[in-house]
């Protein structure tokens, strides 16, 4: 029974960091993509921006795939490196700046704007462009 509560403890200290690391990021995808509250004013971010599992974790999707290729230790510079390339990870004719501007998901195909991407592209322009999306 105590090497079965040693492990317990073991398991907890080595995934306890994996836990603590998955609520910064999605605080700075919080603030950097600019997202307003919604349920009960609590500003939300789905891990389904990067991850294919609704709960995180692996599988990446293209787009959380892109942004891991662009980590090198500050998730703020990653995001924005990310947006900027104006890359479409997902194939489905929308830049992942225009999805995460018009509110969908950059890494699923099957959610894109109900709009066409000339004209996000006009409105990101007029917002400030990519640059809105720069680390504060």
């Amino acid at each position: 029974m105590r090497k079965l509560g040693f492990f317990v403890l073991a398991l907890a200290v080595v995934l306890l960091p994996l836990v603590q690391a998955r609520g910064p990021y999605r605080l700075q995808a919080i603030t950097q993509f600019n997202l307003v509250a919604d349920n009960g004013d609590v500003r939300t971010v789905t891990c389904q921006y990067c991850h294919v599992n609704p709960n995180g974790g692996a599988p990446w999707n293209a787009f959380g795939n892109q942004l891991r290729a662009n980590f090198k230790g500050n998730i703020g510079e990653a995001l924005y490196e990310t947006l900027k390339a104006m890359k479409d990870s997902d194939g489905d004719g929308y830049a992942d700046v225009l999805e995460v501007f018009a509110g969908t998901l950059p890494g699923d195909a099957n959610s894109k704007p109900l709009v066409t991407a000339q004209f996000l592209m006009q409105s990101l322009e007029k917002a400030g462009g990519v640059d809105i999306y720069k680390p504060k």
